[in-house]
């Protein structure tokens, strides 16, 4: 965030580093009183509410370099669950002191107003995605997505582990697993997509943007892009 040197103490003074989480487990429940706000490390952490009838709805699928906790600041309570998809570091602020945090350095509140706006924007996407688009338009652009925030992070944009099921997959874009898994060995078998397992490849981004409706635009990556670490999920 170009912080000096004196900003960046400040902000270290308040952040406690780190906590662990195991696959499955999870980071805070619906209705818990909003206490803390955290920035994800490494990992991955899908985020669900709960019907009345039981049921699970995946509401988000959280990447490194991601805050959680911000959509919640308003009625200070959480109103989904947190679950780690993998073995997960995570950096925790208390919600008193993010907010001396952001009067006290403008950097800080800058880019919680950017990953707010990204937030809108997001959930904005989504309802077009659910309303408007087919079921293989839909899984292209959900790749294409997790892509792009990849490489806004330096990591590859065309090589990761999708950590999140492929049922849950389904759930969070509206449509079956079955459904989900038949559009993957399409891709596959077209040479657009390479699976194995949650080991993604996406060899043709190109033609993920066309199926996804969607203008061309090849994510730019540093150079100093850290080494793709490749996590067994089984």
């Amino acid at each position: 965030m170009g912080l000096g040197s004196a900003d960046t103490r400040l902000l270290d003074r308040y952040v406690k580093r780190k906590r662990m989480l195991k696959r499955g487990q999870i980071l805070y429940r619906a209705d818990e009183e909003l206490t803390s706000v955290y920035a994800l490390r490494s990992g991955s952490v899908k985020t669900y509410l709960s019907t009345g009838d039981g049921r699970l709805q995946i509401t988000g699928f959280h990447i490194p370099g991601e805050l959680l906790g911000l959509n919640e600041m308003d009625e200070k309570r959480y109103h989904c669950e947190a679950m780690a998809l993998e073995t997960t570091s995570v950096c925790e602020i208390s919600l008193s002191c993010f907010e001396e945090l952001v009067r006290q350095i403008p950097s800080v509140y800058y880019q919680m107003l950017r990953m707010m706006s990204k937030e809108i924007k997001l959930n904005q996407e989504l309802m077009l995605l659910l309303g408007k688009k087919n079921a293989e338009e839909r899984l292209a652009t959900y790749l294409l997505n997790i892509s792009r925030r990849f490489a806004m992070r330096n990591y590859s944009p065309t090589r990761f582990n999708l950590s999140m099921s492929r049922g849950d997959i389904g759930d969070y874009l509206g449509i079956a697993e079955e459904t989900v898994c038949r559009i993957f060995t399409r891709f596959q078998a077209e040479g657009v997509v390479t699976s194995e397992r949650r080991y993604i490849i996406l060899n043709d981004l190109k033609r993920l943007s066309d199926i996804a409706c969607e203008p061309y635009h090849y994510p730019a990556v540093s150079r100093a892009s850290p080494p793709l670490r490749l996590v067994n999920l089984r």
